[in-house]
């Protein structure tokens, strides 16, 4: 199947000084985009799974204003670590200009060590085939 995608809509809350989305509303953006992920593809709640964002990084290619009304993002996985799960993230406006691209890794924990544990084989039998790994 590949990639998945969501549309997401630009509120006026989201809007800075500047006349734009704030950079940190990307990081929101991203956010939102991941919580539907597990939802859709690992049929749960991402508050449900015990991980952590291990790391964030967002390269800003254009402003996104309050009239594009809205914002599409697109998750990829390129692989499955062994408790480490990358994504790669593109936030493009409804006339498909790239607005940013992401990368994140979120880490599975145990929940009474909060050490990293191995994704659970049907978290990783869902990306796998999601993604055609």
């Amino acid at each position: 199947m590949g990639e998945y995608a969501v549309e997401l809509e630009v509120r006026f809350r989201d809007i800075d000084a500047m006349g734009h989305v704030n950079n940190a509303v990307y990081a929101t953006y991203i956010e939102q985009a991941r919580t539907r992920y597990v939802r859709d593809v690992l049929e749960t709640d991402l508050a449900s799974i015990p991980t952590v964002l291990a790391s964030l990084s967002i390269d800003y290619r254009r402003p996104v204003l309050l009239s594009d009304g809205a914002v599409t993002v697109t998750i990829e996985v390129p692989k499955v670590g062994t408790s480490s799960l990358p994504m790669r993230y593109t936030i493009a406006t409804a006339d498909g200009d790239v607005a940013a691209e992401a990368e994140s890794t979120q880490v599975f924990l145990d929940p009474e060590t909060e050490r990293p544990t191995p994704i659970p084989e049907r978290y990783r039998e869902a990306i796998v085939e999601r993604h055609g790994l």
